[in-house]
């Protein structure tokens, strides 16, 4: 059973490991797993979005509580975000510097099966780079479907890429896609011959999974629920018989 979140005061300290590429140095932030038996039975490598680095609530949420599980986390920090500048770069230099990381989280692994993801951006840059870094499974936070106001302008194609399991985690108020919006997209999307995208609503969260006052459920138990349903999806899609 999934315990509270811990909140980022009380997170051990991540390992950070400097990752070279061809646009400046990227930063990895590596919560182990504290399983029994010494090794992660999967590893879970998370891109941030284009607003912000590895802190934010969810990234973090998932840092703080999946390892204990037996999940080793590895947030991945953007060489952009490292050297201080505000603004992200074109998609293709962001799966460049994604892409450059892969060698150091693969011997991270050292075996154990790889799912990748992240939110919003980085959850783009996931979709498109799995099949490169032979990931096993993808889970997503906030995939933008499109930028606000403009449906016209999708990005389903990305989110459909992947030819492995993928989980979709999509608040419910998120102005790049509603819970529903990217739910109806998905089922109405030309059949393919990939696994299924799994689309769980996050009630009452934006973009960035936060909850209001008045919502149903607090920022607290919100953050609870995106760790359970990203661990259910995990031991379903690559844990071990």
């Amino acid at each position: 059973m999934l315990g509270r979140p811990a909140t980022v005061g009380t997170m051990p300290p991540p390992d950070e490991i400097t990752v070279p590429t061809g646009t400046g140095p990227g930063r990895l932030l590596v919560s182990a797993a504290s399983s029994p038996a010494g090794s992660p039975w999967a590893v879970l490598w998370l891109g941030h979005g284009a607003g912000g680095g590895a802190g934010s609530r969810d990234l973090a949420a998932l840092a703080a509580e999946l390892p204990r599980h037996g999940v080793t986390v590895v947030r991945h920090e953007q060489p952009w975000v490292v050297a201080g500048r505000r603004i992200a770069p074109r998609p293709a230099a962001l799966d460049a510097a994604w892409l450059a990381a892969a060698p150091a989280v693969a011997e991270l692994a050292g075996g154990a099966p790889l799912v990748v993801g992240g939110r919003s951006a980085g959850a783009r840059v996931a979709c498109r780079t799995a099949g490169a870094v032979g990931a096993a499974a993808v889970a997503c936070l906030a995939f933008p479907l499109h930028p606000p106001g403009r449906p016209e302008r999708s990005r389903l194609e990305e989110l459909l890429t992947p030819r492995v399991p993928v989980l979709v985690l999509q608040g419910t108020r998120d102005p790049f896609g509603s819970a529903a919006e990217l739910r109806a997209a998905v089922h109405g999307a030309p059949p393919v011959e990939v696994d299924p995208v799994e689309v769980v609503p996050v009630e009452g969260a934006d973009h960035g999974l936060r909850t209001g006052r008045s919502a149903a459920l607090g920022q607290e138990v919100t953050l609870g629920r995106v760790a359970a349903e990203t661990l259910r999806f995990l031991r379903t899609a690559v844990a071990p018989d």
